[in-house]
């Protein structure tokens, strides 16, 4: 005789979406019962029915994340699954920290999902939920935007993070939000109440960088008149966040494998050692699988670091969230002092149209121009194309009848060009380094032509190339391109 099929209770008000989850998990073999309100669920949970839950937040008459804690104090073995239309980071990391086997935004695959409760089913039973996180104030205000399927996966593996403390490795383009992802793990993870420190290693002399990580003693160089602790010390019981890890000097390499490994340093200059109590979060731009081949970067330390990755997508991979987007940093720029604007269709099309290589901080910059510079209330397309255009090509002519010099599609320039490069070069180069190579050649006249149309000002030309201003100045002075002195 074949054991019994286990039982999956269905919460979800939404009728519809309660026939197709009983049809799927039926034709699955397992059997169903579902319900429109959080009440009858809870019913069913005292009686000691259900094998595992399926439940939406939002009900009628209450919220599902609510009802986790008391099914995990009742039933520590019932795994629970929650599903939400409000696919926010907190609602992810709320319905971990409260209990919750698996959160998944809706809509959702239903082959994920039926994989999600096979898992659950096999899951041992009888353990303890994870300890609760205390609220944090503001925590309504999201620290991270965006309802793509890339983003959601993002926010489900910070919330998965939250009861541990284990390495990350942060990859994606400037301007992607590396430091956000970074201050979200912190905020939301076991060490929220020790400081969060961060230090970007492209924007420190390399023979300082040492001495910044890991502090120096009295009388260790010159100029060391003071014992001064470095950011680990600041760090301590924390977070220290190593932005652009890439640019790490070898010899800081070395020095922060051995801290990965033995747990412990010393300061430049000093013999005691020193318990090094933080966690490590590493962010870069740059393909360190790349650097390791060409002896740039320790393979190591690479894997010390790479515990767990989390690849950031650039905004032209998750073009659904730029309305969203536009909108919350138009909303920060009236909280600023800026006048409110909003956006027609017209402009969110010009926006989702757009190729943003400078990211999430390229569009944030775009709005702030907008709501400073745009004289009307709703800002439509032709405002939004303008001042793309003005950022791709430089500005129009000043001089009638002078000629544009942008005279085709600038992705099909870049294309002739780089076939004309290849084929002058290919030959000569090795597979591991075309791509920095052509890359430079695009490079160097844009940031040249760019710090040529504001005169030498760096300030501008990073805003309006939508990098960093530290991250322009390292890219001045590796592909050494000629500045205007005297000018920020």
């Amino acid at each position: 005789m074949s054991a019994t099929p286990p039982t999956i209770l269905v919460a979800d008000d939404d009728r519809s979406i309660r026939t197709v989850l009983t049809q799927a998990l039926g034709r699955s073999g397992y059997q169903v019962r579902s319900t429109g309100t959080a009440s009858m669920l809870w019913r069913w949970v005292e009686e000691g029915e259900g094998d595992l839950v399926i439940t939406d937040v939002m009900m009628p008459d209450g919220n599902g994340l609510d009802l986790i804690p008391r099914i995990r104090r009742l039933r520590p073995e019932l795994r629970i699954i929650v599903m939400s239309a409000q696919s926010t980071l907190m609602t992810a990391v709320k319905a971990t920290q409260r209990g919750a086997f698996e959160y998944l935004p809706k809509p959702f695959d239903l082959t994920e999902l039926l994989a999600v409760v096979g898992r659950a089913l096999i899951a041992p039973s009888g353990e303890a939920p994870p300890a609760p996180v205390p609220a944090r104030d503001g925590d309504e205000k999201l620290p991270l935007i965006g309802r793509s399927a890339a983003m959601q996966e993002i926010y489900r593996t910070i919330a998965r993070l939250t009861t541990a403390d284990l390495t990350v490795m942060i990859n994606g383009e400037s301007g992607t939000g590396k430091e956000l992802v970074a201050r979200a793990l912190h905020d939301y993870g076991r060490r929220r109440a020790g400081p969060f420190v961060a230090i970007n290693m492209a924007a420190i002399p390399r023979e300082l960088i040492e001495s910044e990580l890991f502090g120096h003693e009295r009388g260790a160089f010159t100029g060391a008149t003071n014992r001064a602790p470095g950011r680990f010390e600041q760090a301590t019981g924390g977070t220290l966040f190593l932005d652009e890890i890439g640019d790490m000097p070898s010899e800081a390499q070395t020095r922060l494998l051995r801290v990965l490994q033995e747990g412990e340093f010393t300061s430049v200059g000093g013999r005691t050692p020193i318990r090094a109590n933080v966690r490590i979060i590493a962010a870069t731009h740059r393909d360190l699988r790349s650097a390791i081949r060409q002896g740039q970067f320790r393979e190591d330390l690479y894997y010390r670091l790479n515990v767990v990755p989390i690849r950031l997508p650039p905004l032209r991979e998750r073009t659904e969230d730029i309305p969203d987007l536009a909108r919350h940093f138009l909303e920060r720029a009236r909280e600023g002092g800026l006048p409110g604007k909003m956006l027609d269709q017209g402009a969110i099309e010009a926006l989702q149209g757009h190729r943003w290589p400078g990211n999430v901080r390229e569009l944030e910059n775009l709005m702030h121009r907008l709501a400073a510079l745009c004289p009307d209330e709703v800002v439509g397309g032709t405002a939004v194309q303008g001042e793309l255009r003005e950022i791709d090509y430089g500005g129009a002519p000043e001089r009638p009848g002078e000629v544009d010099v942008v005279q085709e599609p600038l992705a099909r320039a870049v294309e002739r060009h780089i076939r004309q490069f290849l084929a002058a070069h290919g030959d000569a180069m090795g597979p591991s380094d075309i791509y920095d190579r052509v890359l430079a050649e695009v490079e160097r006249p844009l940031i040249r032509m760019t710090l040529a149309a504001t005169r030498g000002n760096q300030i501008k030309a990073a805003a309006m190339l939508g990098l960093n201003r530290n991250t322009l100045r390292k890219k001045i002075r590796d592909l050494d391109i000629p500045v205007i002195r005297g000018v920020a």
